[in-house]
Parts: structure tokens; C-alpha cells; sequence
């Protein structure tokens, strides 16, 4: 789909690992409880260009410091985790169209 790989756990993507012309990079994922987080931790919002248009994700840089240790790693995987459990709850389900009664005819 990216040309990447998503680590994902019970069905849920929690980070994306990817190669945009920089080097690999682990893309952990955001919510809005979660984003200003990353943001104090001067990680980069993934973001992308499709149709001439910049596009972004729900998704960060993990911290360059985490990225060695991963005592230092455990909080923010955990962030990417809730964020993704959050995300799970939000989708709205699609709405069932109606059955139509069948009519007997005799």
C-alpha cells in the first residue's frame, strides 16, 4: 500500500515502519488525547503528497531517543497502543439497510 510494513496487534495498527528516501522510520500511532504528546516530544507527523496535495496521518516519529532503548520506547508504544484502542471504539458502524417483507402471493 506505502511501501512499508504496519506492526499491528488483535487487528489494531499501532505504527507504521517505512523508507520515504530519509532512511527507515517508525511512524507511531496517534489519537487526540495522545497527538500533543509527540508534538512536546518534537516528533515529525507523518505526511504525504497525493494529487499535488499534502496529506497527513494519525501517525509520528517515534522519539529519536526512544528509538535504542526500549525502556525509553515502552511509553510511547503504549501511547500508540491506546491511541489505536481508541480509534477502535470511534468508528461508527455502517448502517443496515432494511429487509424488505416478502409478501406471500395465493
Amino acid at each position: 500500500m506505502f511501501g512499508g510494513w504496519g506492526i499491528s496487534t488483535d487487528g489494531l495498527t499501532v505504527a507504521i515502519l517505512a523508507d520515504f528516501g530519509q532512511g527507515e522510520k517508525l511512524w507511531l500511532k496517534a489519537g487526540l488525547e495522545t497527538s500533543h504528546l509527540f508534538k512536546a516530544a518534537r516528533c515529525e507527523r507523518f505526511t504525504y503528497e497525493a494529487k499535488g496535495k499534502q496529506h497527513s496521518m494519525g501517525y509520528y516519529s517515534a522519539p529519536e531517543e526512544a528509538m535504542d532503548s526500549p525502556a525509553m520506547m515502552a511509553p510511547w508504544a503504549s501511547l500508540a497502543l491506546q491511541a489505536a484502542l481508541c480509534a477502535r471504539q470511534v468508528k461508527p458502524r455502517p448502517k443496515l439497510k432494511p429487509v424488505a417483507k416478502s409478501r406471500r402471493v395465493g
